[in-house]
């Protein structure tokens, strides 16, 4: 019997199979584990994005918050106030520093999906071979990278101003509130960013959430000099536990509580608050809501 005539598409996969030997049979997936090639390239696309407009995004929040530092320098720190301890300018630098920096984790990744479903471009996160969680992690590796970047401009910056000591007390605080401050608002701006529809929307989650949020968390004061019913509401706030506890990293004290103690229990507090956003934010992009519909 003559043979058959083989179809076109076989002898191309032959071809292929012939230049290459370890390519998969169809349907057999190429990233078994992690795709770390498709990670490192989305994490690296975010920090050059926000990179390439450094005066933006990184120096003029240093410049900001340095405005901060005088002001209330200027108004409140004169004839030698002290705040647990030690100069009012000391007192409200670890704060700022950190407030600086949750402010751009949140400004980083509130722009991502955002910005992809107002100009088209969304696909190109949705199409890569990433994984849900290969997103999330690449895309909030970014914005705490740009979050650390603003921190040490702002440090930098406060260190020229007079009165102010940058001393660190306890370091693993500072990395642990640092961190996990910028991770929880990055977490926060990707989750506006697949609610939001246009930019009016993360804007509104800005002034009316983030920011008296943050300026409710300690950052100027301590919460003793409230009644005892404010004392309970900042003790619900996240952002006082984040403040505080950075704070707690360069002076060694904190109005969290009394004992070493309570800054690790509002430590696991912020970290377990992260873990319940991460899981929301997995389960948002796994149902595609607002983003393939």
């Amino acid at each position: 019997m003559a043979d058959q005539p083989v179809p076109a598409s076989e002898n191309a996969a032959a071809r292929v199979g012939a230049l290459a030997p370890g390519f998969p049979e169809r349907g057999v997936p190429i990233f078994s584990s992690v795709n770390r090639l498709g990670l490192w390239t989305l994490y690296m696309k975010e920090v050059r994005r926000f990179f390439k407009v450094q005066t933006q995004t990184i120096w003029a929040p240093a410049m900001t918050t340095l405005l901060y530092l005088m002001i209330f320098t200027v108004a409140l720190g004169r004839d030698g106030r002290e705040v647990l301890g030690v100069s009012f300018a000391s007192f409200i630098a670890p704060g700022l520093i950190v407030m600086g920096m949750m402010g751009n984790a949140f400004a980083n990744t509130s722009f991502n999906f955002l910005a992809g479903k107002i100009q088209g471009t969304i696909v190109d996160y949705l199409m890569p071979p990433l994984s849900n969680g290969e997103l999330i992690t690449g895309l909030i590796g970014a914005a705490v990278t740009r979050a650390v970047l603003v921190g040490l401009a702002i440090a930098a910056a406060m260190l020229l101003w007079p009165g102010v000591s940058l001393a660190v007390a306890h370091p693993w605080a500072v990395v642990w509130f640092g961190l996990m401050g910028s991770a929880m608002l990055a977490t926060i701006g990707l989750i506006t960013s697949v609610w939001a529809e246009k930019f009016d929307h993360a804007a509104m989650i800005t002034n009316f959430v983030i920011t008296p949020l943050t300026m409710l968390s300690g950052t100027f004061y301590v919460i003793h000099n409230l009644s005892p019913t404010f004392q309970a509401i900042s003790r619900v706030n996240p952002f006082f536990y984040v403040i505080s506890g950075f704070r707690f990293g360069f002076l060694g004290q904190s109005d969290i509580g009394d004992s070493n103690m309570a800054v690790l229990n509002g430590a696991i507090y912020v970290g377990v608050l992260n873990l319940v956003l991460l899981g929301a934010l997995y389960v948002l992009l796994k149902s595609g809501w607002k983003l393939k519909s």
